[in-house]
């Protein structure tokens, strides 16, 4: 009799598990939804949860995303990220958007174990000595080559002035690769100026730009400071091309910039135009349907970071965040939705980079640069 109820209990207990939903795979996402660069982070956000819309299970269970604002602040990143992995336990991270705070958040994640992904933070040292920190970008020296070499060979340019924000990481990183490689083109750096995040009067700095009268003026800053600074330059007589980084790819460049930013060129991760994967195809479709605008390349970049982190879970068939940090560590030739995708054990990306500039009020596509 009691074998009989033994047997009866764990038939019962088989049927109540398979009728259990599977707990969801947590993914967190740490974004600056607020603050001086929070149009990264909305534009990020919608890209996730498109791509959650499109691939929404993994393993046969769902994927639920959870997200912490940064409000474009190092501390609050930090905290995000302890808050995501402590309370939330979350199997991966998606984040951040700009260099500084990702270092910022890092730290916890790196000694938690936990994968992070940050789909645009560019500066050489958020991956240098992480095994948990990954990227789907490319890093600050080459955009920095590539920028000389526009500067030198497409737009003729001999000399150059320097522009940028001394408070940010990424700014200060991509001048110094910029002006190594121009020099070492056989350009001349006439000018160097820097600026703080919270100034909004540049014409310190474009007084002695001017006085150098440069070929060209580099500005690698971000989206707001850019439009400005542009503006300023302009009103001061100051007609010199602009020539900025991945960190202008927002509509407020031009919404801000209006006339001013027509004619800058910058270096980008993403153009619509270059699209060619089924994934890419399939993603932009939707996320302009769902979004009701076109798809930007940080929307773009961040869905790609969901995607790669999707990926690994299914090739580890586990969604345990050491087996996921393996698995993302041998990705290799990913179809993504900004192209092919390939991470190192290094935590970075092999990825082509495209160059794009302002032209009648829209970004335009110019060219894919190869690694």
């Amino acid at each position: 009799m009691l074998r009989v109820l033994a047997i009866a209990v764990a038939v019962l207990c088989t049927l109540v598990h398979a009728a259990w939903p599977a707990e969801p795979v947590l993914i967190g996402a740490y974004l600056p939804m607020t603050g001086g660069v929070a149009a990264y982070g909305q534009m990020g956000w919608s890209g996730i949860t498109v791509a959650n819309k499109m691939e929404p299970r993994v393993l046969d269970r769902s994927v639920e995303l959870r997200l912490v604002d940064t409000k474009s602040d190092k501390v609050e990143a930090a905290n995000a990220v302890y808050r995501l992995i402590e309370k939330d336990r979350v199997s991966a991270l998606i984040g951040e958007m700009i260099s500084g705070n990702t270092m910022a958040g890092s730290d916890f994640a790196e000694r938690s174990k936990v994968p992070m992904v940050s789909p645009t933070a560019t500066n050489a040292l958020v991956t240098q000595g992480k095994k948990y920190i990954f990227r789907v970008c490319f890093i600050d020296p080459d955009q920095g080559r590539i920028a000389a070499k526009l500067a030198t060979e497409q737009l003729k340019a001999k000399t150059a002035a320097l522009i940028y924000d001394i408070s940010q990481d990424y700014c200060v990183a991509l001048a110094a690769f910029f002006k190594k490689e121009f020099i070492q083109q056989g350009g001349k750096i006439v000018a160097e100026t820097k600026f703080k995040s919270s100034d909004r009067d540049f014409s310190p700095q474009l007084s002695t730009i001017k006085a150098a009268k440069p070929d060209l003026i580099y500005a690698p800053i971000y989206y707001t400071e850019c439009a400005l600074m542009a503006k300023q330059a302009r009103d001061l007589g100051v007609t010199a091309p602009i020539v900025t980084g991945d960190g202008a790819q927002a509509p407020e460049l031009i919404q801000l910039g209006g006339s001013a930013v027509e004619g800058v060129y910058f270096t980008a991760h993403f153009h619509r135009d270059m699209i060619d994967s089924a994934r890419g195809k399939r993603f932009l479709a939707m996320y302009e349907k769902d979004a009701g605008r076109e798809l930007d390349a940080f929307a773009a970049m961040a869905a790609d970071a969901y995607f790669i982190i999707v990926d690994a879970i299914q090739r580890a068939n586990s969604a345990e965040p050491t087996k996921i940090r393996d698995a993302l560590a041998s990705t290799k030739e990913f179809d993504g939705v900004t192209g092919k995708i390939t991470l190192k054990p290094d935590g970075n990306a092999i990825k082509a980079m495209v160059v794009n500039k302002v032209q009648n009020g829209q970004f335009v596509y110019v060219t894919t640069i190869s690694p």
